[in-house]
Formats: C-alpha cells, structure tokens, sequence
C-alpha cells in the first residue's frame, strides 16, 4: 500500500477516537460528579462546566507548542505522545476519587493533546498534491465525526456499563491508536538544524499573512458554528419529543445524524476540492450550511430536526477540510506545523467558544434563537470568505493559467 494512504488510514482512526475521547465525557459528567460526592445541583452544574471546558483551553495553548515540535522531531514522535498520553490519563479518569482529581486529570488531557495537529501536518507533508483534498476530508471527517458521535457513544456506555466504563473504554480505544501509529505510520522527516524561530518571526516569514489570519478566523467561526448545539440540543428534543420516554436515544440519534453525514460527504468533497479549489467548495459549503440552520429553529418533530442536521453534515463536511487545504496551499513546509498548530488553537478556542454562545443564548433569548445567530454567522462568514479568499485565489489561479 502506497504510505501515504496507510498513513491516512491510522490517521482516521485516531483522529476519531481522539474526537470521542475529547467529547465523551459531556453526557455522563454531571452524572459522574454526582457520583464523586458532590450532590449541590447548582455546585454539580458549575463544575461540569469546569471540568468540560478546561480541555478545549488548555490545548488551545499547547496545540501551537506541539505543532512547533513537530517541525523540528518529527510528526510520528509526535503522534505516539499524545496518543499514549491521552489513553493514559483518560483511563486513569475511571479512578478519580473526587471532583478535583477529575478537573485535574481534563487539564493534564488538554496538555498532552495535539494528535490531531500532528496528523494534520503529517498528512500535509506526506500527501501530494493531487490527494490533498481528499485526504484532509478524510482525517477531519474523523475529528468531527468523533466529536459528535461521542456523547452518544459515551451516554449509551455510561448508561449500560457504568460511568467509569466510558474511560476504560477510550482509553482502551487511544492505546489500539498508539499500537497502530507504532507498527504502520511511516514518515520520511529530515531534521533541518535551523534557528528556533519565534511566533513574530513565524508570522513575518509566512507569504500570504492576511490570507492566513483570514482562514484561522474562518477556522474558530467554524468550529463556533458547529457546537453552539451541544448545550442544548437534548433540551430542544425533549421540548418536541414531549410523550417519548427515548429523550436520550432520540438526543444521540440527533447527534449522529450529522456526524454519519459527515463521513459519507467528506471524502468525495475533499476530491472535490482538489478538481475545482477548495475556495470555491468552502463558499458554497458556507452558504449551505448558513442556510440550512434557519428551518432548524422552526421545526415541530424530532424526525424534521434529525433530517436537517443530517443534511447540514453533508455540507459541513466541507467547511475544515477546505480550510486546512488552503492552510496547506499556503505555508512554507518548514513552518506547516507551526501554522497547523495555530489553527487548530482556533479550532479548540472555538469548541469552547461555541458551546458557551449556544448555552447563553438560550438561556436569555431561546433555543429557536441559537440556530438564528449561528446561521447568521455562517453567511456572515461566507461574505468574508467571498471578499478576502474566493476572489483573491479566483484572480490568482486566473493569473497561473494565463503564465
């Protein structure tokens, strides 16, 4: 098999049990910490959100660290420490003995991450180019995939084995990650013995600086719009599930519905991508998906809720793999890292940002209100796209072909 496609495919597999293994926890935590002795209702509320953002925060400061290691002892190296890091201290969460060793083992999780920098990067150094579009839709299919199945998978294993299960389990699942990226993960590095560049210089040697901070933004809007669901969107089943005593199942199904969607549409639109450009995919995917949000805040059955999200997987599923292509397309080699690192503190900041929006809003305007202001800032984001990304690269592939 050509490397870059075993590459690919251990990639997928972390990414994804990294995506679940990041987001498992949200069903079961105010459950567990009850569990762990604190029984105060609002003290319970307080910590899980502790507990379940100080993840997201701290690898949005250690993603860039990770990504710049990466650049100078390889993306491998890289890929086996946070694997076995994070199956590590995520089967010891099945052992904590109270709240506090709980949040602490979250905060170490948010350290040690940084698998998916390093398989993006990886797989940014490692694929040609006539692949990169399929590629990148691949692994960040994984990652958000993961990230929307695993409260699922995490409420039905809480919900039948126990909740230390869900731990034993993806911890389980992350050393299968490390075992695999150990036998299969190939990567020809070649250390450069170059001067450590700091993040002003970093930034002073990247080409297209405007075209980056654009696309980092696009990034953490992204990931904005993507979970200001989370919080809400069991409340929002029950409130139109009303006779179901499935309000779990029904949540999980809703959950999944653009998670599966995901994976069906990620890999033909990363092809897609690479035929046409990733610019013109990412607009059209933002103003798909801006509007597919509207209907959703106005619909009266579960089912109707469930076909929506499904249908705003298949579009979304070209939303991060464009951006993390044109990411590629535009930074030095030497720096890809780095750069990756960046974006995927956007990502993180954006995931906490998202969940906290989604939370807020509802609770002071309405659920109906959350799907409103998320639409909006997905075409908000589409006319910046327009202005700052699809006209640019549009007049520079124009100038290439004329060359």
């Amino acid at each position: 098999m050509v490397i870059w496609k075993r590459n690919l495919i251990v990639c997928w597999f972390g990414m994804f049990v990294t995506g679940i293994g990041m987001s498992q926890i949200a069903p079961v935590l105010p459950l567990y910490i009850k569990q762990l002795g604190t029984d105060n209702a609002s003290s319970i509320a307080q910590l899980s959100g502790i507990a379940f953002g100080i993840t997201y925060i701290i690898s949005a400061v250690f993603s860039p660290i990770w990504g710049h290691l990466a650049d100078k002892v390889g993306r491998k190296p890289m890929l086996l420490r946070a694997s076995l890091g994070m199956a590590v201290v995520i089967f010891l969460m099945g052992f904590a003995e109270n709240v506090y060793v709980l949040i602490g083992l979250r905060l170490f999780q948010g350290a040690i991450t940084g698998y998916s920098t390093a398989c993006t990067t990886l797989i940014a150094t490692q694929t040609d180019k006539e692949h990169a579009g399929y590629a990148f839709g691949a692994i960040s299919t994984a990652n958000i995939a993961g990230s929307l199945l695993g409260p699922t998978i995490g409420g039905f294993i809480g919900e039948s084995l126990g909740f230390q299960s869900v731990f034993f389990i993806t911890g389980a699942l992350l050393m299968v990650a490390f075992i695999t990226t150990v036998l299969f993960v190939k990567e020809s590095f070649i250390r450069e013995d170059k001067k450590t560049l700091s993040m002003k210089e970093v930034w002073n040697t990247l080409p297209e600086k405007s075209l980056t901070f654009i696309l980092f933004v696009t990034f953490f809007i992204l990931s904005v719009a993507l979970y200001t669901v989370e919080p809400i969107m069991t409340v929002y089943i029950t409130n139109l599930s009303k006779n179901s005593s499935h309000i779990a199942l029904l949540a999980g199904i809703t959950f999944s519905a653009s998670g599966l969607a995901n994976i069906i549409a990620a890999p033909g639109l990363g092809k897609l991508s690479d035929k046409i450009g990733a610019h013109k995919v990412i607009l059209a995917a933002l103003i798909a998906a801006g509007t597919i949000f509207i209907p959703q805040a106005f619909v009266k059955k579960a089912w109707q809720l469930m076909s929506l999200r499904f249908l705003l997987g298949l579009t979304s599923a070209g939303l991060l793999p464009s951006v993390n292509i044109l990411v590629k397309k535009i930074t030095p080699a030497s720096l890809t890292g780095r750069v990756f690192g960046f974006t995927m503190s956007a990502g993180y900041l954006g995931v906490f940002g998202g969940a906290i929006l989604g939370g807020q809003v509802a609770a002071y305007f309405g659920i109906q209100y959350v799907f409103l202001i998320t639409s909006s800032l997905l075409l908000i984001n589409a006319v910046l796209v327009y202005f700052k990304v699809y006209k640019k690269l549009s007049i520079n592939t124009q100038k290439q072909q004329l060359l």
